[in-house]
């Protein structure tokens, strides 16, 4: 099966789907081996870990799409879900975006409803029209049939335009054909129930991680709200930084780690040195 029909087939199964951010060999890895069958390649964190500064559209296509060919590389088997932000201009360019993600593997892709390129400051997510909107899904639809990767439909337009409008947004990417759905920034529950209904049956997504001035439930809330896939972009990323952070202050402070740093014969499994070493042996020279 395809990266896309496995994912069908996951969603179609009972149970919620938790997917956590990756953006990185490293990151994939561990994921796969934490036993999670999903990630998402998360632009926020791609952004983080490549500029060392924030997600507001910075990062570009290229960039994207190298990190998915490191996470692809590094776990083969992780059904990748690849942040397309705004696909990176019009309709066209969303359906480049599209087609590369479908042959880089990925298993679906987000493309979202802001305006590109974004005004010059970190406030408000200013959208485009509403039939702007359905073509640059539509475009993403017809390019995803190359490869049969999935489209997830993001609107951002719920705190600018209002929540009636954002969710007559979702119900137009549904008849257009988009597989899993995302209203980004709902209030409260009444907003996830109203999205999760739009959505018809198919997919619902919402993001996870606490902080960001949105609805933030529970695993087992988010469940119960009827979204069936939950993704964490700062589950791994914060309490990374948190660690580098403390390995600094362990240098600075006269000392060679920090108390919480792996012991060094787990860093080596864990980075895969005795792995190489198998994979090695059939071609070494006299061996």
């Amino acid at each position: 099966m395809t990266p896309p029909d496995r994912l069908r087939a996951l969603l179609a199964e009972p149970g919620f789907v938790v997917m956590p951010a990756v953006w990185d060999g490293l990151t994939a890895k561990l994921t796969a081996e934490a036993g999670f069958k999903t990630a998402f390649l998360s632009g926020s964190c791609v952004a983080a870990s490549r500029l060392g500064g924030p997600d507001l559209d910075l990062i570009t296509a290229t960039e994207m799409l190298d990190a998915c060919h490191m996470v692809r590389a590094a776990a083969p088997d992780l059904l990748l879900l690849a942040d397309g932000d705004h696909g990176y201009g019009n309709a066209m360019n969303v359906q480049r975006t599209v087609r590369n993600y479908g042959r880089a593997g990925a298993a679906a892709v987000l493309i979202e409803d802001k305006i590109t390129p974004r005004p010059l400051t970190s406030a408000g997510k200013p959208c485009l029209t509403r039939d702007e909107a359905r073509m640059k899904i539509r475009a993403a639809i017809e390019a995803a049939k190359e490869s049969g990767i999935m489209v997830l439909a993001r609107t951002d337009c719920r705190p600018t335009q209002g929540i009636d409008e954002a969710v007559a947004r979702i119900e137009m990417y549904v008849e257009e054909g988009a597989e899993i759905l995302l209203l980004d920034s709902p209030a409260d529950d009444d907003e996830c129930r109203r999205a999760v209904a739009a959505a018809q049956g198919r997919a619902s997504f919402s993001v996870l991680s606490p902080g960001a001035p949105r609805a933030t439930p529970t695993q087992a809330e988010a469940e119960a709200l009827g979204f069936k896939i939950g993704t964490f972009p700062t589950a791994m990323l914060a309490p990374a930084i948190a660690g580098m952070k403390a390995g600094l202050a362990a240098l600075a402070a006269g000392g060679s780690e920090a108390a919480g740093a792996l012991p060094p014969a787990e860093l080596r499994t864990t980075l895969g040195y005795a792995d190489y070493d198998a994979q090695a042996r059939p071609f070494i020279v006299g061996g």
